[in-house]
């Protein structure tokens, strides 16, 4: 059965921690290593519902800065200083292009409420036929739930179906329903494995 479909993962494949010393420079300040200060915005409650849609993306960064002793004014900058890193893969973003004239393109994130605002802002959202994200069904990965709500709006089946996501766990997730999975750890041979399962 031939691919039709190819669903992404956005934090960790599409735009990633490139650039390590914003967020290791907040951490410093704070007092914290970078592995403290990545586990209290993403490894917690607070985090878990963002995730699903029951406390907003604001909600979240609030609870976060409380955690670490912060004021409702270190806020914003909190926030900033830690994305400040992060950048988008432009060549997996062409990759995708080009792939978007035979295939149709998925997203699957673990997002929180504010991330389908963000997308439209960086001029993404026409890059997908569907965009899946966690807060707005209630379902995070690796439930098989949020997979088979993503290939049901795009109405393709498993073996139809490409999943790319950096968390080796929810690649499993998706294989287990049938899906072809591409557990990202390297752009290089991420775009190489993506090519060679559509035959390009």
């Amino acid at each position: 059965m031939s691919i039709r479909a190819a669903f992404f993962d956005l934090g960790g494949v599409l735009l990633r921690t490139e650039d390590r010393g914003p967020r290791t420079l907040l951490a410093h300040n704070l007092g914290m290593t970078y592995e403290q200060i990545d586990r209290a915005v993403f490894q917690n409650e607070s985090c878990l519902k963002a995730s699903m849609g029951l406390i907003t993306e604001s909600l979240h960064w609030q609870n976060v800065a409380a955690s670490l002793g912060l004021g409702q004014k270190q806020v914003e900058a909190l926030q900033t200083g830690f994305f400040a890193g992060d950048r988008l893969d432009s060549d997996l973003l062409a990759l995708m292009r080009n792939l978007h004239q035979h295939l149709k393109i998925g997203l699957i994130s673990n997002a929180w409420s504010g991330m389908r605002g963000w997308i439209s802002e960086q001029n993404l959202a026409d890059l997908f036929d569907d965009i899946t994200l966690s807060a707005e069904i209630g379902l995070v990965k690796p439930d098989a739930r949020i997979y088979q709500h993503a290939m049901a709006c795009l109405q393709v089946s498993p073996q139809e179906s490409i999943f790319v996501d950096d968390t080796l766990k929810n690649v499993e997730a998706a294989q287990a329903l049938g899906m072809h999975g591409i557990h990202f750890t390297d752009p290089e041979l991420a775009k190489s494995e993506i090519r060679k399962f559509v035959g390009t």
